[in-house]
């Protein structure tokens, strides 16, 4: 298995726990578990990917902006998810809020799959790509038991 093969595992899941988010309703213990499972999955994942796909992208001059933009929507999903802690889950804002995040997270994870791994894999090696793999899968495994 390859980073790119590993991060599209991680998409999956937040595409499902995104899509789940936003089919709760009000103060529920639902929507607060599905809730945590979503943030647990992008904090994780941006962790990780940030070290192990992102840092090592930006060795390369064509991969400095492509990486800056990465990081910065990972950030406005870290702002969307203080936003959405903030607010009351029965309040009628909570779920408008929630399908922000989901529209962001969507949008991101086509962005990486569409543009930016295929400009990363045209900078990384072979082996690169297949040695980033480990460190990726025991940070993100690190960051979801703290997490717990």
């Amino acid at each position: 298995m390859d980073i790119f093969e590993a991060l599209r595992q991680s998409h999956d899941r937040q595409r499902e726990f995104a899509t789940a988010v936003i089919a709760t309703h009000g103060d529920t213990p639902d929507r607060a578990e599905t809730y945590q499972q979503l943030k647990s999955e992008l904090v994780a994942h941006e962790r990780a990917e940030e070290r192990h796909f992102y840092i090592p992208l930006m060795e390369y001059d064509n991969g400095v902006d492509l990486s800056r933009h990465a990081i910065s929507e990972h950030h406005e999903m870290d702002e969307m998810m203080e936003e959405l802690e903030a607010t009351d889950p029965s309040s009628p804002a909570w779920l408008p809020l929630a399908k922000k995040l989901k529209e962001k997270v969507f949008h991101h994870l086509e962005e990486e799959e569409h543009k930016f791994f295929q400009m990363a894999g045209k900078l990384l090696s072979e082996q690169q790509k297949t040695s980033l793999t480990k460190p990726y899968f025991e940070d993100y495994e690190a960051s979801l038991a703290e997490e717990a």
